[in-house]
């Protein structure tokens, strides 16, 4: 797929900050001179032809007023990886949840990341979610240091 020069413009809008409203797309749409409508469809063609392969955002947890975060590990058996992961990931606190292998030594192979405001607040999101999943065999990794995030940048 070659790309335009609106596609470029796109593009490199994408890169930065998402503006921090109830429809960001809608001003990035009006920043680039097209329709809503018209940007999803061109985030759309972009994914089908392998352009992008997902829109991805960085939260600034700190900036946002979560100063804790803490990744659980959860030890899930393997035919209710599915099921459990669905229902961690309704948990507006559970950013992201992610499988991952296990080791000898680590039995946990699901994952949430969770934030709040204090450390007592993850300790009682992941008590429900042991609560909502049945799963109790679970380890909370609190974050001590937040390193740089960023994006790719093309354009």
């Amino acid at each position: 797929m070659l790309l335009s020069d609106l596609d470029r413009k796109i593009i490199a809008r994408l890169q930065g900050d998402l503006p921090l409203q109830a429809e960001p797309f809608v001003a990035i749409a009006a920043e680039v001179g097209i329709s809503e409508e018209e940007l999803l469809h061109k985030l759309e063609a972009y994914l089908a032809a392998g352009v992008m392969r997902r829109l991805g955002t960085i939260l600034r947890h700190h900036q946002a007023g979560y100063s804790a975060n803490a990744m659980v590990g959860w030890a899930v058996p393997d035919e209710l990886v599915e099921k459990v992961g669905k229902i961690m990931a309704t948990f507006g606190a559970a950013s992201h949840v992610y499988l991952r292998p296990t080791y000898p030594d680590w039995p946990y192979n699901l994952f949430t990341m969770l934030h709040g405001k204090a450390s007592e607040e993850l300790e009682k999101t992941a008590a429900e979610i042991s609560e909502r999943t049945g799963i109790n065999d679970y380890k909370l990794l609190y974050s001590t240091r937040e390193f740089k995030k960023t994006s790719m940048k093309y354009f």
